[in-house]
């Protein structure tokens, strides 16, 4: 972030991957609501994008190419950013994101130290796309399934600037890499208190998730995730695969928001407004304590 004056500031941002679906459109839509996510999570609203691309030329035919960038040039139309160019390289790999530039008033900034003792902990996406993911990579997730997770995944988080606006949340976080409990753990760590976790009022993209856990595809980064959350949760009649659930490697996840209770209609409001896919209560903030997270059943 970058201070401009007392009413404005930048936020930049920028994040790409390599291909996690077969459809090079849902492709190019995933990895640009992934990279404009964080611009949301903060609270901003994006100004400017810069594609980012590389491809190995000699195996990616062109027509997959512009199917890429024009699924990011759809998100990034519809979150009311401009493109204004980018930069493509060869690559032995195919990858797509972008560079992002928002803006964000200092004084309604969304950050992770802010949270209190009480406050709900509201998500606004499902879990287990790195789940889904994996399976597809191994050819196992079913076609509903995928369609389902793409959707979820091409979700705008524009939600969180307009939560920010209203000042309707005290703190909040998005939910990508580390998977749940890690991004909740950063938070609780960073606000000096502690979480619990209800694994039961937790949202899944598909049913079908419990399968491919159950066939073992977990991606390495949930694996671990699951190592790091060992160190700091206390789980209480968690099975296995929920511990994976919990601990899953999300791509353009969902926004986890600290909600004061008395605020959580007004927050389920604006979720509805801004079409969000949901918005589960799946724990709440508690004074700190050691181990700094809680999962229960």
């Amino acid at each position: 972030m970058y201070r401009i004056d007392r009413d404005r500031a930048l936020v930049q941002t920028v994040d790409f991957f390599t291909p996690i679906v077969d459809d090079p459109f849902a492709y190019g839509q995933i990895a640009a609501a992934n990279a404009l996510s964080d611009v949301y999570a903060m609270g901003g609203r994006p100004l400017t994008a810069l594609n980012l691309l590389g491809v190995p030329t000699d195996k990616v035919p062109i027509p997959v190419i512009n199917a890429i960038l024009r699924g990011g040039a759809a998100k990034i139309k519809e979150a009311g950013c401009v493109l204004v160019g980018g930069q493509s390289m060869r690559s032995p790999e195919p990858f797509y994101g972008l560079a992002v530039t928002g803006l964000v008033s200092p004084r309604k900034l969304i950050t992770n130290v802010d949270a209190q003792p009480g406050d709900l902990l509201v998500l606004t996406k499902p879990l287990g796309t790195g789940i889904i993911t994996t399976g597809i990579k191994r050819g196992v997730t079913s076609a509903a399934t995928v369609r389902k997770a793409v959707a979820v995944m091409s979700q705008l988080n524009e939600v969180g600037a307009l939560l920010a606006e209203r000042g309707l949340i005290r703190a909040g976080t998005d939910v990508t890499g580390f998977g749940l409990l890690g991004h909740l753990g950063l938070l609780c760590r960073e606000s000096g208190l502690g979480a619990e976790i209800f694994v039961g009022q937790i949202p899944v993209v598909s049913a079908e998730v419990w399968d491919l856990i159950a066939h073992d595809c977990i991606p390495g980064g949930s694996r671990q995730n699951l190592e790091t959350a060992n160190e700091m949760t206390q789980w209480i009649g968690v099975t296995d695969a929920q511990k994976a659930l919990v601990s899953d490697a999300q791509t353009s996840g969902g926004l986890l928001l600290c909600v004061p209770v008395k605020r959580l209609q007004a927050v389920r409001k604006a979720l509805q407004e801004s079409r969000a896919v949901c918005a589960a209560v799946v724990g709440r903030i508690v004074r700190a304590a050691r181990p700094r997270l809680r999962v229960s059943s």
